[in-house]
């Protein structure tokens, strides 16, 4: 049977284009969290490397250019040392973490969430399977290779990436997976966000943590390499550029803590999946009692899909094929 988790989401700000000064801020919120108690703490999508919003990578020019090779400077290996430093971090703090990032893999970057252990080892990763609008200039697409789901001591853990989550097929893998700790990172702060978490909570029987950032101006660098408007005539250091929203939601749809729209700061529920979960399933059970499978299926390719596979021949022919060879 799982324990009960006291979880954290952050609602924070990335330092954009300073990936080391955004580890050290993880490390501060952490040490936050871990005071609290929290022994899960989720990141907001794209904390580590930052959301690209304001930055017109498709500009051909010159400044267009250096900005994403800025951006992709930014961005992590996985593995690399910032993934060890993440590692350490959950070790020090005794908590799994869940964090967005912008994995780094040769010159394509992906929208990435990593997972760690309170021992500090990295788990594994989930790759954004579908980048949204302008999403799809920055960012490859990930495939259902990486959407793991993990025991833990507090229940089956796994992650979703903001608009993913308006995938029915990809909740309905996931829900397949036996997910009890649904993590989902955004960029979206709007008015329906809260609608879907919920919902989601409901459907799939699950608790649900939405992290969302949180950036006034001045968390971003200044024009003209960042415009948050034409002119900036209309915005301040202190204005509002991402206004959070952050959630966590029980299974059957209980807001237990935010939304916040106000700042940045950590929002801690207790989640008790063992007591809960079979609550919210005995009237619904999205891939049990209430699925149709005779009628209704999905099958998944959780292959990796690489765009170059080398086969490689025998170096040795046995003697009788050879045989084989020269008889014909």
């Amino acid at each position: 049977m799982s324990s009960p988790v006291r979880a954290t989401v952050v609602q924070a700000s990335s330092i954009f284009f300073d990936t080391p000064a955004t580890l050290d801020k993880a490390e501060k919120l952490l040490k936050e969290a871990a005071a609290l108690g929290s022994q899960l703490v989720v990141f907001p999508e794209a904390f580590i490397g930052g959301y690209p919003r304001g930055h017109n990578f498709a500009d051909q020019s010159p400044r267009g250019k250096e900005s994403f090779r800025k951006y992709h400077a930014s961005a992590i290996n996985v593995p690399g040392p910032e993934v060890d430093r993440l590692a350490s971090m959950a070790r020090k703090y005794k908590v799994y973490v869940v964090t967005g990032v912008i994995e780094r893999d040769g010159y394509t970057l992906y929208c990435t969430v990593l997972f760690f252990d309170p021992e500090g080892n990295y788990l594994g990763k989930h790759r954004k399977l579908m980048p949204t609008y302008r999403e799809r200039l920055v960012w490859g697409f990930g495939d259902c290779s990486t959407t793991p789901v993990y025991d833990t001591p507090y229940g089956k853990l796994g992650s979703v990436i903001c608009w993913e989550n308006r995938m029915p097929l990809l909740r309905t893998a996931m829900y397949g997976k036996g997910i009890e700790i649904y993590c989902a990172p955004t960029a979206d702060s709007g008015d329906t966000w809260v609608a879907t978490m919920r919902h989601v909570a409901m459907e799939g029987g699950c608790y649900v943590l939405s992290p969302i950032q949180f950036c006034r101006r001045k968390d971003y660098p200044p024009p003209p390499e960042y415009l948050y408007s034409p002119t900036e005539e209309d915005v301040t250091p202190d204005s509002i550029v991402w206004a959070g929203g952050s959630v966590i939601i029980s299974p059957t749809g209980e807001i237990l803590a935010g939304p916040n729209y106000e700042g940045e700061g950590l929002f801690t529920a207790d989640l008790d999946v063992r007591v809960e979960i079979p609550k919210a399933k005995f009237w619904f059970d999205v891939v049990g009692h209430y699925s149709r499978p005779d009628v209704l299926s999905l099958t998944v390719n959780n292959r990796p899909l690489l765009p170059v596979t080398f086969r490689s021949s025998p170096s040795k022919i046995k003697d009788d094929e050879m045989d084989e060879c020269k008889d014909v």
